[in-house]
């Protein structure tokens, strides 16, 4: 055999070893040996009921967090390690190319920075807590080493923390602005920190005046996405300590986010005020790095972000951004301009620690100086009840203390100190409604001047607050039927909660209006007929709503400037447009139903694993379903997800109800309880929240200790 053949072969035979390797399955079995925590060091009990939700007991806050982080990881272990890569900027080290953005974002706002210098200022009960969570996800991994993603492990409590810093900016639209920075013309900043709303949430607090029974009662109905990072997870959380909470949270959430204790209950849902200012930093002609301010010249701080990225298998890639920061904030340069960005909450680490409190307070007042943190939530609006038959709304924000002299809807000036705040506005000059005399609040992504039927002045709130002035379908719907009712019972309530009626002002039916009200080719006369005939509702036998949603969805997938939000507005939508759409959807429905009147619930669909069911609802509806056009058929991805009511009786105990669109078993497809609330779901049901031991017991179907 001659020399180059030899070498061939052997060239051969180490690039197949070398591909062997590079694409035989990782794993990190050696990672996790030894990490569960040392046997005694915490102590829970988990309760399943027959519902699969987890009942998790604890002697301390610390043990009944360790229970929690190991009962979600049994339900949703892969969305839990993703949401630790994410807060530490290692996504793409996983998942590949698509996620080094999000890890760039990550080192651009110096997340990393920010928990190491704010992990101290926390109190020794919440870095326990956040110890005790990453344990039991430590714990998890050592048991079940092929579910753990390599180079994760061990988890610790700081990573708690940069999750909720990492994933909070996110609401308010943060990432919009930034990236809106990275196009290749200078941005229109009111588009790019405004966007549309495409989900959103409602919740309603009744007081003990509006309804027959002298009870206190709140619906708790964030809208989120059905899987993923922001998907809610159902659970009941107790300890010796004091803490005795059920509702929902995140995944990697130590705490509840939102839900009840025995004495109040509160509920959450995306509000959008101006939190963010990008300024215009003017750059030394001769320096890219320095820029003046007041007159003076400053340098900017000058970083390099080591993102690594996966290209294959087991092949992956370090290679470095830039990364700058000024006294405002972080920086991007462009061709087009050099900008520091502001936010509020930048840099702070302490939202954990507010929602813990929240978590275990018993009174109004507690509640609310846990809300009063100025390093916690820097957004949403919150609704509020509770035993004593309070009822209160708060559009809550960390609102940035701005000069009045500045125009803070554009670029702000980044030559001035002027400019740059460094403080929020008191918690008590915000927009707050508290025991109105209407006997109850709502809000539904909307403005808080209509939260109830008595409503705020606008002009006692500064413009700089960047305060919305919309309503939403959900919003006027409620108002409406809320000022309906003379009294208001839970079965009224329920009613109004699964409402299935579009507004006269939606969307929907301002397009719907404009069609019928024109002249359109024969050939359309039947769809036009079959529009005139629509009622507004999205009941699930209802024939017209499927091709009222499938027009709207054509007209959003055109290159169009059309809001879906948008109420009462004349619809600026040209004729040659509009009848594309309708063209598009009536070959939409005849292909793929073979009628242009289908029933609704033949179009909008839950999925899960094999299951396949109807729905009622629609996107903006009381009764949100938002949907991925598939086919000819909107499949379910958000909306409605964990829903519930809580009332507090006129002797002060506390009873609840509730559904989750799938069940307790949110990732695994072998559990029983992977869609076992489903079809409860789709028929608008709920089930009971057993609270009290003795229910638990009762419905108990099995109960032991993390590891057992």
């Amino acid at each position: 055999m001659s020399r180059l053949k030899r070498w061939l072969l052997g060239f051969a035979g180490t690039l197949l070893l070398f591909t062997a390797w590079l694409f035989w399955p990782e794993s990190a079995g050696s990672e996790v040996e030894g990490i569960a925590p040392t046997p005694g060091t915490y102590d829970a009990l988990i309760r399943r009921d027959t519902y699969g939700i987890p009942h998790v007991w604890g002697d301390t806050d610390a043990d009944a967090a360790y229970g929690l982080a190991f009962a979600h990881a049994e339900d949703d272990f892969l969305t839990i390690q993703q949401t630790v890569l994410a807060a530490r900027g290692k996504l793409a080290s996983v998942y590949g190319p698509d996620s080094a953005p999000i890890d760039y974002f990550v080192h651009l706002l110096r997340i990393p920075e920010a928990v190491e210098a704010g992990w101290p200022e926390l109190s020794p009960a919440t870095r326990a807590l956040c110890d005790a969570y990453a344990a039991g996800l430590n714990h998890y991994a050592e048991l079940h080493p092929d579910d753990a993603l390599v180079g994760l492990f061990p988890v610790e409590g700081r990573d708690v923390v940069r999750g909720f810093t990492q994933k909070v900016p996110l609401f308010f639209g943060l990432e919009s602005t930034i990236g809106a920075l990275f196009e290749e013309e200078r941005p229109d900043l009111t588009a790019a920190v405004a966007p549309a709303v495409r989900y959103g949430s409602n919740v309603f607090a009744v007081s003990p005046n509006r309804t027959e029974a002298s009870e206190t009662m709140l619906v708790s109905n964030s809208h989120q996405p059905w899987t993923g990072p922001v998907a809610w997870y159902e659970a009941h959380v107790t300890s010796d300590e004091g803490w005795d909470m059920t509702g929902a949270l995140f995944p990697g959430m130590p705490v509840l986010a939102l839900g009840h204790n025995r004495d109040l209950a509160w509920s959450f849902t995306v509000n959008h005020p101006d939190l963010i200012d990008v300024y215009e930093l003017d750059i030394d002609p001769d320096d890219e790095n320095r820029y003046r301010v007041d007159g003076e010249w400053l340098t900017l701080e000058v970083g390099e972000a080591p993102i690594e990225v996966r290209l294959a298998g087991r092949l992956r890639w370090t290679f470095s951004q830039e990364v700058l920061w000024s006294i405002y904030g972080p920086v991007v340069r462009q061709d087009h301009g050099t900008y520091a960005i502001r936010y509020a909450g930048i840099g702070e680490t302490g939202l954990v620690e507010q929602l813990f409190e929240m978590n275990k307070a018993a009174t109004f007042d507690e509640w609310r100086e846990a809300l009063n943190r100025q390093d916690g939530l820097p957004s949403f609006s919150v609704g509020y009840a509770d035993r004593t038959g309070k009822i209160a709304y708060l559009y809550h924000g960390l609102f940035p203390d701005r000069d009045p002299a500045f125009d803070w809807e554009g670029y702000a000036p980044g030559d001035t100190r002027a400019t740059l705040w460094d403080g929020y506005l008191p918690l008590d000059d915000l927009p707050w409604v508290i025991d109105p005399s209407g006997g109850f609040i709502q809000n539904s992504n909307s403005t808080p001047f209509n939260a109830a039927l008595e409503p705020l002045d606008p002009s006692s709130f500064p413009a700089s607050m960047g305060v919305e002035d919309q309503e939403t379908n959900r919003s006027l719907r409620s108002r409406e039927l809320f000022g309906a009712a003379n009294s208001i019972t839970l079965e009224d309530l329920k009613a109004i909660k699964w409402d299935m009626t579009f507004h006269q002002d939606s969307l929907p039916a301002l397009l719907v209006n404009r069609i019928i009200g024109d002249d359109w080719p024969a050939d359309l006369e039947e769809a036009v007929d079959l529009l005139r005939s629509w009622d507004r509702e999205a009941d699930p036998d209802d024939r017209v709503t499927g091709l009222v949603i499938t027009l709207l969805s054509e007209l959003l997938e055109a290159d169009i400037d059309l809001d879906p939000s948008q109420m009462g507005e004349e619809l600026e939508v040209g004729d040659g447009v509009l009848e594309t759409a309708l063209r598009n959807a009536v070959v939409v429905l005849e292909e793929n139903h073979g009628t242009i009147a289908p029933r609704w619930s033949d179009m909008n669909r839950l999925v899960r694993g094999d299951l396949d069911i109807g729905l009622g609802g629609a996107p903006d509806l009381l009764h949100a379903v938002y949907g991925d056009p598939v086919d000819g058929r909107f499949e379910g991805i958000a909306g409605d997800a964990y829903v519930q009511f809580v009332v507090f009786h006129g002797d002060g105990s506390v009873t609840s109800e509730a559904v989750h669109q799938f069940g307790s078993a949110t990732m695994d497809e072998t559990s029983v309880h992977y869609s076992d609330q489903a079809v409860l779901f789709a028929g608008r049901g709920l089930r009971p929240v057993w609270y009290d031991e003795a229910d638990i017991l009762a419905n108990l179907e099995r109960e032991y200790r993390p590891g057992e």
